[in-house]
């Protein structure tokens, strides 16, 4: 069944009036025909089981059918990944949506190569926030994960809160199969490093903060490829993956 996420204030009636960005999507590029059933959602657990009543020129109309109320089963997930060159973020924010994380915070590390016009800043976390949106549409999750603005590692650390906190490192650490012996945490943070890791300086302040370094193997992974990696094997093991 075909999905579509609209602002919340869109599913207030028992009817749903589309139009601009969430009616060229239904109507043009999903070529949704009248009389079909749609899944309408809020990015925030509820989905709105509809049928699409009349398409016009630059609006539809479609009626309610039925309200559910969903939640995330996914371990809940906080990704920090160091700010990596070009558009090599996202995929890793698009993978990590699919892959049930629940918050997401681009880092500005020392190796980090940042964006200081603030004007291009602004457009670049807007196509982040509709690359995850996009994405929880596409795998049928409740919730849009929280996208987060760069931010320094230090303020980036002081923001996490979950109950286990893990820093991949090339150097050394745990094992993820003597974490999974040991561990069954509800909540992970995630942090990952830009080309060319961490220094040693931060891999401290990591632990100041509470992270436990791990190493991922004896391969060094690119950093759009770690963090994937991580979080697949945490809902394997912890979330709704096994």
């Amino acid at each position: 069944m075909r999905r579509l996420l609209v602002p919340p204030e869109f599913l207030a009636g028992d009817a749903i009036t589309l139009n601009g960005a969430p009616f060229h999507h239904l109507c043009r590029v999903l070529r949704t025909p009248v009389g079909a059933e749609v899944m309408v959602g809020d990015g925030r657990g509820l989905w709105l089981r509809c049928r699409l009543e009349r398409a016009e020129k630059d609006c539809a109309r479609l009626v309610v059918c039925e309200r559910e109320c969903h939640r995330d089963t996914a371990l809940e997930v906080h990704l920090l990944q160091g700010l990596p060159k070009g558009d090599k973020l996202e995929l890793v924010l698009q993978k990590a949506t699919e892959l049930g994380t629940a918050r997401l915070t681009p880092v500005v590390t020392a190796r980090s190569v940042p964006v200081r016009d603030a004007e291009r800043e602004g457009r670049r976390l807007e196509r982040w926030q509709r690359i995850v949106t996009e994405a929880t549409r596409q795998c049928g999750r409740a919730q849009v994960p929280q996208m987060d603005a760069p931010l320094p590692l230090a303020q980036a650390l002081s923001q996490v809160n979950a109950e286990m906190r893990l820093v991949a490192w090339e150097e050394g650490g745990r094992s993820l199969s003597s974490l999974a012996e040991t561990f069954s945490p509800s909540s992970v943070a995630v942090l990952i490093g830009p080309e060319g890791g961490f220094e040693a300086s931060e891999v401290a302040l990591a632990q100041d903060f509470g992270f436990l370094p791990v190493t991922l193997g004896p391969r060094i992974l690119r950093t759009e490829t770690a963090g994937i990696v991580l979080a697949a094997w945490l809902q394997l093991i912890w979330g709704d993956m096994g």
